[in-house]
């Protein structure tokens, strides 16, 4: 905890609101596009459609999106006795590396959460995975527990068979619990961005799934460019705030990568930045964090225990240095060390208060009360989130991931 936090306290339940069950779309849209767009800017709302957004958005403008896809991470084994078990994979442990890890050809250790665990207290779950006319034996074997996640070594007795190959045929897709449903083959499409490639995540940047080719293609007229980055959302992006003052909430830990291309373009677009989603702001603003850590001496030592952003870096005095200069630092980083993109992993907690130093606006969803997407928001809007959820809600806006979008500007 920070002295900042401390001394301005910030109590969960003023971020609380009343969401009826029939405001939350359980399915979306047929047409991604046709969603509805909230307008807020400089304190005025208003609305319009999705399919419209360029209208809104400034000219040259840099729109920054996650290109991170959805695995099929849900796991179910059941026992001799008939017991059903859940193994949800979270990330990987080894190899660490997602890439590596999904593709893998004959084992693999994920860090996971395990549904029905008092029937699993020892012993291997197995099942059998059927591809192409061939089968293949698939083990699970719990190793240790921290918390209430769970160590789980994965093996498998066909080297033909990449990690990957096993999730997308006996995986199940993990939409989100808030729904009350079970995965249909509809959200294998719906719930991925037309833009996703980089598979990790067990839950979609929602902020994206209103975009279209179409849509794209309406940027260009204003000179609209676009970036992608990748941010790997885990299950934490679904934890609710349990304690009272937010100072005492742990926030979840994401890996995210970007290209040193896009770096140089961020520099380029200082001012004129526009983030697709929360995941993508937590990025992009842990990007300075990270900048302004290799303004310090211990470099090296930084970058050999891997680049990371801590919950509270944001509050424990203000930094030195520019945004330009903290992009800066990180194409010097990259090109002494011969990197073409950036590796990191994020804490970084947005409350209100937080000074935003890369972007200038958002596309984002409607979010869940009490949450630390909320508070974010906030931070945004300088405070004015209720007037943005009360016009959403009296105006037959669609909430959470299946939902209906906001575009939020300074």
């Amino acid at each position: 905890m920070n002295k900042t936090t401390q001394n301005a306290p910030i109590y969960i339940d003023e971020y609380d609101y009343s969401l009826p069950d029939e405001r939350i779309a359980k399915y979306p849209l047929a047409q991604r596009d046709s969603s509805k767009l909230l307008l807020y800017k400089n304190g005025n709302i208003g609305e319009s459609q999705f399919s419209k957004i360029a209208d809104f958005l400034p000219e040259n403008a840099l729109l920054v999106y996650n290109n991170t896809r959805v695995i099929q991470a849900r796991l179910i084994f059941h026992k001799n006795t008939g017991a059903r078990i859940e193994v949800f994979c979270l990330e990987p442990l080894n190899p660490a590396d997602y890439a590596q890890s999904l593709g893998a050809t004959s084992e693999c250790v994920w860090k996971c959460m395990v549904g029905n665990l008092k029937k699993w207290k020892e012993g291997l779950l197995s099942k059998t995975i059927a591809f192409d006319g061939k089968t293949c034996t698939f083990e699970a074997e719990l190793l240790h527990t921290e918390g209430n996640t769970h160590s789980i070594h994965f093996r498998w007795d066909n080297a033909d068979i990449h990690f990957a190959d096993i999730l997308e045929k006996a995986g199940e897709l993990p939409i989100p619990p808030y729904l009350h449903r079970k995965t249909e083959e509809s959200d294998l499409t719906s719930y991925q961005t037309v833009y996703s490639k980089i598979k990790g995540s067990v839950a979609a940047p929602t902020a994206g799934l209103h975009f279209t080719p179409e849509v794209f293609e309406s940027l260009k007229p204003k000179l609209i460019e676009t970036e992608e980055l990748t941010l790997h959302v885990g299950a934490g992006t679904f934890q609710p705030v349990k304690t009272r003052d937010i100072a005492e909430h742990h926030m979840h830990t994401e890996i995210i990568s970007v290209k040193r291309s896009t770096i140089v373009h961020l520099q380029q677009k200082l001012g004129n930045i526009i983030a697709v989603g929360t995941t993508s702001v937590r990025t992009l603003e842990s990007l300075y964090f990270i900048g302004a850590m290799l303004q310090q001496d211990a470099v090296s030592e930084i970058a050999e225990k891997g680049f990371h952003v801590p919950q509270w870096a944001p509050y424990e005095g203000k930094m030195e240095i520019s945004t330009y200069d903290a992009l800066q630092n990180i194409l010097d980083y990259l090109d002494k060390n011969k990197l073409t993109t950036l590796h990191a992993d994020t804490q970084i907690m947005i409350k209100p208060g937080y000074e935003f130093h890369l972007i200038d606006g958002m596309v984002t969803n409607f979010h869940q009360p009490k949450s630390t997407l909320l508070l974010l928001v906030s931070a945004f809007v300088n405070g004015n989130w209720r007037e943005i959820y009360h016009y959403a809600l009296s105006n037959n806006f669609r909430f959470l991931s299946y939902g209906d979008s906001s575009l939020l500007m300074k």
